[in-house]
């Protein structure tokens, strides 16, 4: 599908985005989904003209019919690659669809979704790895888990195959579209439907300990909840994060990246819902300009 303005990340950032691009009449797709926004299950009691505790999850409800009402197709997936060439950007969605755009808006947020049990922090390095693609080569021949049932972990499983002896995909649920999960399958990465209590290790990591009382004998663990963050996917577009895996913008949202914006949490502090949606509707109504001018 081409577009003007692609927006990645349905929270508050990325749906201002898409209402703001969309009113400005350019033809605007957000990917992502809401259930992946830290506004997700919240309550929220310092909006403004919101009285609260406001329920989060209905914020973005909402912001998802208002921005469908104004035009903008709103995709409820997880983006897995994004380049550019030749001017133009080409978003893969994790259903496999491609969308082609004029203008990008970055709006999935940046932290790492922790499992919090008992051995997480403990091993972190040690076993614990956030980021299957950055630390595959560490586990040449040996035996992992990928925990999370989103396109990432998904995509970690089948890249783990190609690495390690033995990789369990672990999820309570596999919420991923299908053609990824069989992806893995014929990989031959070991599907499990369980969640993660412990993690279990002397000087790293040996074991995953699961609901049911099983262990997995592991030498590592990669904890993937959700999709591909900002960051990741600003790499692949060209543009390098800051330390903190936040991404500099000026005044109208814009990356030093022609015709790549950004809004929301990936441009770090203070991590307000309030912020990010102001951000994301200086980002979708510049990503809307550029693209009419990209013309």
């Amino acid at each position: 599908m081409e577009a003007d303005v692609v927006v990645i990340g349905a929270g508050p950032a990325g749906l201002q985005a898409g209402i703001h691009a969309a009113r400005k009449k350019a033809v605007t797709v957000v990917i992502g989904r809401t259930a992946g926004s830290a506004a997700y299950g919240v309550k929220l009691e310092n909006y403004f003209g919101v009285a609260g505790p406001a329920a989060g999850t209905a914020l973005l409800t909402t912001g998802v019919q208002q921005a469908e009402s104004f035009g903008c197709t709103v995709v409820t997936a997880n983006v897995t690659a994004a380049v550019k060439a030749a001017g133009r950007f080409q978003i893969t969605a994790e259903n496999g669809k491609e969308y082609t755009a004029k203008a990008v808006v970055l709006a999935t947020g940046i932290s790492r979704i922790k499992l919090g049990v008992p051995g997480e922090k403990e091993f972190l390095g040690k076993g614990v790895s956030y980021c299957a693609a950055c630390d595959c080569n560490f586990y040449k021949g040996k035996t992992v888990v990928v925990y999370g049932g989103q396109s990432e972990a998904a995509a970690s499983a089948e890249l783990m195959t190609k690495y390690a002896a033995k990789v369990y995909w672990v999820a309570p649920a596999f919420e991923v579209d299908q053609t990824m999960v069989a992806k893995a399958d014929r990989a031959d990465a070991e599907r499990i439907a369980a969640s993660v209590t412990a993690i279990k290790g002397e000087k790293k990591v040996t074991a995953v300990v699961l609901a049911d009382g099983r262990e997995l004998p592991a030498d590592g663990i990669f904890i993937e909840l959700g999709g591909r963050s900002s960051a990741d996917l600003a790499m692949d577009l060209g543009l390098m994060p800051e330390i903190d895996n936040t991404v500099r913008i000026d005044r109208r949202g814009s990356t030093v990246v022609p015709g790549l914006f950004a809004a929301g949490d990936i441009t770090g502090r203070p991590w307000q819902v309030a912020k990010a949606v102001g951000e994301g509707a200086v980002a979708g109504t510049a990503a809307a300009d550029y693209a009419k001018k990209a013309e």
